[in-house]
């Protein structure tokens, strides 16, 4: 690939990426019916945001499970700032975040890129082997060489002209059906580009999860949960292997990058859109998981109890939860309720506190969650 200006990858019309674009385009404009509460659903999203920053993370070299993690949100929140692997993922969802809170206001220029690389290497080390840059925000001044690559990204010089092509590449008015493709090229782009020190990785990945939100893959509450990592980090070596490809800047390296991206973001935003069906929620993921905490010695069977009937029936009330602790009085039970809402295992639905919802969000379900959906196939091996 030369320094030119990127250029519109267009498929042959039988092409198999065309066929993808294809079923991605009703992918994007299928209105999710969700009937999974929107309290359920938001605990999902941030579990997934633990997944998505996990996942880059471990694509750079950070070797920190998703078990790990949780355990240490759980009991060592006070030295996560002085844990580098640690404080590298939860970077990497504060960008996640901020990118979910601008939406679609914000355009996505090169100010927008500047401030999330800042956000992924905040606080970290930049001596040799760390994970930070001396210089957060700013395109690199020197030349550089990419561990177990043959590709040389371009001299320092050119860094401003080449991002300012991308920016102004994304942004341009083409078609509605090459989106899902320019997505693809950008993120290749912006990875041969490494217009950063370090942090390119990570902060290319959030700029696909920033474009996929802009082209219509709404993460509104009870919507849709969107998981690009998944894409990439599901095998790290296809990752490189496709990119490297790519990186030839034929035609058919280009069409096998842009097949990787497409084929893995439709079956990922196929899956978790299953999530949104309670009844599939509920069924394969939370009662197993509630049957998986106490069969682990994480809650005893009295709570596994409540937590089965509030999971199968998803909100309740006292007069629901009673059955499983037996003949008592209601005091009693309302007594016990707020133990569970003080562990953090039931939560009020409203204000009143007369409607409880499930909270897994938790050391005692989380890791069983996790667990279950790996085994319903939504989570790489990569990262558990």
């Amino acid at each position: 690939m030369d320094t030119d200006k990127i250029k519109l990858f267009v498929p042959d019309f039988d092409s198999h990426l065309v066929t993808l674009v294809l079923e991605l385009e009703h992918l994007r404009r299928l209105q999710v019916s969700s009937t999974t509460h929107p309290i359920v659903f938001l605990q999902l999203k941030r579990l997934f945001h633990i997944l998505e920053s996990v996942g880059s993370a471990r694509i750079e070299g950070n070797n920190t499970t998703v078990a790990e993690y949780l355990e240490m949100q759980a009991n060592d929140v006070g030295r996560t700032q002085d844990n580098e692997k640690f404080r590298e993922i939860q970077n990497i969802e504060a960008a996640l975040q901020y990118i979910e809170n601008i939406g679609t206001e914000r355009p996505i220029n090169e100010c927008f890129l500047r401030e999330v690389h800042h956000l992924v290497v905040d606080g970290l080390s930049w001596n040799p082997g760390g994970e930070g840059d001396e210089n957060a925000g700013n395109y690199r001044q020197y030349s550089v060489r990419i561990n177990g690559s043959d590709h040389t990204p371009p001299d320092a010089i050119l860094i401003p002209q080449l991002m300012k092509d991308l920016v102004q590449f994304i942004n341009r008015q083409d078609n509605p059906q090459f989106d899902l493709i320019k997505i693809a090229q950008a993120h290749h782009r912006f990875v041969w580009i490494h217009p950063f020190g370090n942090g390119n990785g990570r902060t290319v990945r959030l700029f696909t999860y920033a474009l996929l939100i802009r082209a219509g893959f709404k993460v509104d509450i009870a919507g849709r949960i969107i998981n690009p990592t998944a894409v990439f980090c599901s095998n790290r070596d296809d990752y490189y292997r496709h990119l490297s490809e790519a990186d030839k800047g034929t035609k058919i390296g280009m069409e096998r990058w842009c097949t990787y991206v497409l084929s893995g973001l439709r079956s990922e935003i196929s899956k978790v859109n299953q999530l949104s069906n309670y009844e599939y929620l509920s069924g394969s993921i939370l009662q197993p998981a509630i049957e998986d905490a106490f069969a682990n010695g994480r809650i005893g069977q009295e709570t596994a109890k409540v937590l089965e009937i509030v999971a199968k029936n998803q909100v309740v009330m006292n007069r629901d939860i009673k059955p499983a602790y037996g003949n008592v009085s209601q005091s009693t039970v309302s007594r016990k309720i707020k133990e569970l809402i003080d562990e953090e295992v039931l939560m009020p639905e409203g204000d009143n506190g007369r409607k409880y919802i499930l909270c897994f969000s938790n050391k005692y379900i989380m890791p069983s969650i996790v667990k279950r959906l790996s085994v319903e196939g939504f989570l790489p091996d990569a990262i558990l």
